[in-house]
C-alpha cells in the first residue's frame, strides 16, 4: 500500500460495502496513478463495478476513505463526483434514443443565452471541439437510435468529457464492441492519456488489458488481491490471479463426430427495419454433434438471421427447418416447442425480465408446464428447487439469490442464468449468440465447456460471435457471413485468422 500522495489521481482505503448480509467489498484498497490507464480486474460478481460505483457516488461505503490527488473527499452522489471531475461510462448506456448526439451530450448542462433560450449552435461547437481534440469521430446531428453501439459509447465518453472529466471510469468498455471498434477505443484512450486524463477500466478481458493498461488491480470475491505492472505479467498469470486457480484459455475437445442434419436453412431472405434485404438467399446446415460457428463483422445480417430463426421477425422468402419441420413465420413459442433454445445477444431486451426474480426468470419459458405449474397455479417450491440447482451448477453469485430481482445481479451472473436455463431445456438445437459477452475468463471457460459437452451429447449448436478467436476456438465448422450471405464454409483449422478475416471483409480466398 502506497502513502497518500498527489502523484495518485485516486487512492481508496479500506472500502467495505454491504448489501444486507452480503459483503460485496471487504477492506479493499487501490492506488491509481495520474495520467495512466488502470484496469480493475475480477470475476463476475467480484465487486469491481461496486468499487467504482462507490468512487462515482452511486453507492456509499460502510467503511473506508477516498483520496483524490492526495486530498480526502466525501463523494455523496454522482453530482459530487462530477464536481470533482470524475466521469463514468456505464456498461449499459444511459442515452435518450430519439435525441441527437449533441442533445444527449448537453442534457443537464445546457448552454443558454441571457434570455434562458437554448443555444444549440454554441453547444454543438463545444462538442465538435472535444471530438476533434481526442479523435472521437461521431456525427453530432445523428439520432442515437440510428448509430452503432460503438458510436453510442463514444457519445457517453463525450458526455463525461463535456462535463470536464479528468478521471474517466469505463465499465466493461469493450463488452459490446466489434474488434475494429475495440482498436479504435484503445487509440482514443491513448489520446486521452496524452492529454493528462486518468482512465480506469473495469474489465475481465485479458487481451485488452495487455493492449491498453499500465497497471492492473485484481479483486477476487470482494477482496483485494494485488496490483501488477501489466507489462510484466502474462494473460495466464492475470487469469490465475483473478479466479484463484489455473485457467485453460484454449478449449480442450475431441474431434466432432457429426451425424444427421437437424437444422437447415434454404434460400432465406430477411428484410431489416428499413425494408432492405439484410439476409440474401442464405443457406446453412447444422448437424447433430456439431458446433457451427458463424464468423462475421457486425451488421452483415447476423441480427436479422437470428430474429428470423427465433420468429421475432418475418422472413420474406426461404425455409427454416428443425427436424424436418418448417418453423419460419410462426411464433417464438412454436420455436421453443420445436426444441430450439436461444442465448440471445441482448440479455436485457431478449433474455430476461429484469423486474422478475432470478427464480421466475429461470423457469420463464416453462412456467405453464409441470412441475412448475398445476391447474394454472405456480408451484413455487419446484421453481425454487430448479433455480437453486442452476445457481449451483453455473456458479451464479451471490449464492441464495433465487428470490432477488435479476436486475440486481452483475451482467455476467445474469448471463449465467440465461445459459443455464437454455441448456436445461434440453434442446435439439442450441443457438448461442455472443454467449460469453460480459463474462470473465473462468465463466468463459465454463460456457465453452458447456457448449462442447452439449455437442458431445449429440446436440446441434449454432454459435454466432463477433469474437473471431471464440469462433475459431470453439466451432467445428466455420461459416463466414458477409453482406447477408454465407460466403464460405469450412472445417476448423482449414483456414487461418488472416484468411478468415479477408472473407469477413468481403475479399476472396485463393483456395476458394
Amino acid at each position: 500500500m502506497n502513502e497518500i500522495s498527489k502523484e495518485y489521481a485516486v487512492q481508496m482505503r479500506g472500502i467495505t460495502k454491504r448489501f444486507g448480509k452480503f459483503t460485496a467489498l471487504n477492506n479493499v484498497h487501490v492506488d491509481i496513478k495520474k495520467g495512466t490507464v488502470h484496469a480493475i480486474l475480477g470475476e463476475n460478481g467480484a465487486g469491481k463495478s461496486t468499487l467504482m460505483n462507490v468512487l462515482y457516488g452511486l453507492y456509499q461505503a460502510e467503511e473506508g476513505e477516498i483520496y483524490l490527488y492526495g486530498e480526502k473527499v466525501n463523494i455523496k452522489n454522482p453530482n459530487v463526483a462530477i464536481a470533482h471531475d470524475i466521469g463514468m461510462v456505464h456498461q449499459h448506456f444511459m442515452l435518450v434514443e430519439n435525441f441527437t448526439v449533441t442533445q444527449n451530450i448537453i442534457l443537464g448542462t445546457e448552454v443558454t443565452n441571457g434570455a434562458g433560450i437554448l443555444n444549440m449552435k454554441e453547444a454543438r461547437k463545444k462538442v465538435m471541439d472535444i471530438v476533434e481534440r481526442y479523435g472521437l469521430t461521431v456525427d453530432p446531428d445523428a439520432k442515437i437510435e440510428d448509430i452503432s453501439v460503438g458510436m453510442q459509447q463514444r457519445v457517453e465518453i463525450l458526455k463525461a468529457l463535456y462535463r470536464g472529466a479528468d478521471i474517466l471510469i469505463l465499465d466493461e468498455p469493450t463488452a459490446v464492441l466489434t474488434p475494429q471498434e475495440i482498436s479504435e477505443l484503445i487509440n482514443i484512450m491513448q489520446n486521452l492519456i496524452k492529454d493528462g486524463k486518468t482512465i480506469i477500466i473495469i474489465t475481465h478481458k485479458l487481451k485488452e488489458i495487455k493492449q491498453s493498461a499500465n497497471e492492473c488491480s485484481i479483486i477476487r470475491r470482494g477482496e483485494y488481491i494485488d496490483t501488477v505492472d501489466v507489462e510484466n505479467v502474462t494473460e495466464e498469470e492475470l487469469a490465475s490471479m483473478m479466479v484463484g486457480h489455473q485457467v485453460n484459455l484454449v478449449v480442450e475437445k475431441d474431434e466432432a463426430k457429426p451425424k444427421d442434419v437437424v437444422f437447415e436453412i434454404k434460400d432465406l431472405v430477411v428484410k431489416n427495419e428499413r425494408n432492405l434485404d439484410a439476409v440474401k438467399g442464405l443457406n446453412l446446415q447444422v448437424r447433430k454433434g456439431e458446433i457451427v460457428g458463424i464468423a462475421g463483422i457486425d451488421g452483415n445480417g447476423q441480427k436479422e438471421l437470428i430474429e428470423a430463426i427465433t420468429n421475432l421477425t418475418k422472413s420474406a422468402a426461404g425455409t427454416i427447418k428443425i427436424n424436418g419441420t418448417e418453423i419460419q413465420n410462426t411464433s417464438p413459442k412454436y420455436t421453443i416447442e420445436n426444441k430450439i433454445a436461444t442465448i440471445h445477444e441482448d440479455r436485457h431486451k431478449r433474455g430476461l425480465v429484469l423486474d422478475f426474480s432470478v427464480a421466475e426468470n429461470a423457469i420463464i419459458e416453462n412456467y405453464h408446464k409441470e412441475p412448475y405449474s398445476k391447474k394454472g397455479f405456480l408451484h413455487f417450491d419446484k421453481m425454487i428447487e430448479q433455480t437453486k440447482k442452476l445457481i449451483k451448477d453455473y456458479d451464479v453469485r451471490p449464492v441464495g439469490c433465487e428470490n432477488l430481482p435479476v436486475r440486481g445481479l452483475s451482467g455476467g451472473n445474469q448471463q449465467k442464468i440465461i445459459v443455464g436455463r437454455e441448456v436445461s431445456n434440453d434442446p435439439d438445437l442450441l443457438i448461442a449468440v455472443q454467449p460469453t459477452r460480459g463474462l470473465d475468463v473462468g465463466a468463459i471457460e465454463y460456457v465453452h465447456k458447456t457448449l462442447v459437452r452439449e455437442r458431445d451429447k449429440g446436440k446441434a449448436i449454432l454459435l454466432v460471435s463477433l469474437e473471431l478467436d471464440e469462433v475459431m476456438n470453439v466451432a467445428d465448422t466455420i461459416a463466414v457471413i458477409y453482406d447477408g450471405k454465407i460466403v464460405s464454409t469450412f472445417k476448423q483449422g482449414e483456414k487461418d485468422e488472416n484468411e478468415i478475416g479477408l472473407l469477413m471483409a468481403g475479399g476472396t480466398n485463393k483456395n476458394e
